[in-house]
């Protein structure tokens, strides 16, 4: 069990990192999105919030990612078809937790388990799927700003139909 002191003399406990070895092995990943995206913004101590965020990483570095590496790069196919199947629901829920095994998903796309195939292919798909809705987020901000400076008269019209015209090839 890790304890932070608060400011305020109250405690945030997290579990230890000993005892997540024990855990199913996407479930660290899925434990510190969760710690980061819901909880951390609520303990109003910038100091813990700080102190905490390094420990989430500490447990990303030294227990997560070694976990799925080692499942990942082993032998037990059942094992990997089931590790991937968590991945993909997690891809699915919030690419970005999922992105550590990233580099490993080339060599399971070659695996000769066509479910492992399946899955992996399956992962890289979502990856590929939230980098281009990255892409269109930022054109799509790009094209509001050119637009409110059209509608200024900062810009020429010629300017703003260049700018739409890459916008919507990259829609396309």
């Amino acid at each position: 069990m890790k304890i932070f002191h608060k400011k305020d003399g109250g405690i945030v406990q997290l579990i230890g990192k000993e005892k997540m070895q024990d855990w199913p092995v996407e479930l660290p990943l899925v434990f510190i999105e969760y710690i980061r995206d819901k909880q951390l913004g609520t303990y109003g101590d910038n100091k813990v919030e700080k102190e905490i965020s390094a420990y989430l990483d500490e447990i990303l570095k030294d227990v997560a990612i070694p976990r799925l590496i080692s499942v990942l790069e082993g032998d037990d196919q059942d094992e990997i078809i089931f590790a991937l199947k968590r991945i993909e629901d997690l891809s699915k829920k919030n690419v970005e937790m999922a992105r550590p095994i990233a580099p490993y998903l080339e060599k399971l796309i070659k695996n000769s388990n066509k479910d492992i195939v399946k899955l992996a292919e399956s992962i890289s798909n979502n990856f590929q799927k939230a980098d281009r809705r990255k892409e269109l987020a930022k054109k799509r901000n790009i094209m509001r700003e050119k637009e409110s400076q059209f509608l200024a008269g900062k810009i020429s019209g010629e300017e703003y139909a260049k700018a739409r015209r890459e916008y919507l090839t990259l829609k396309e």
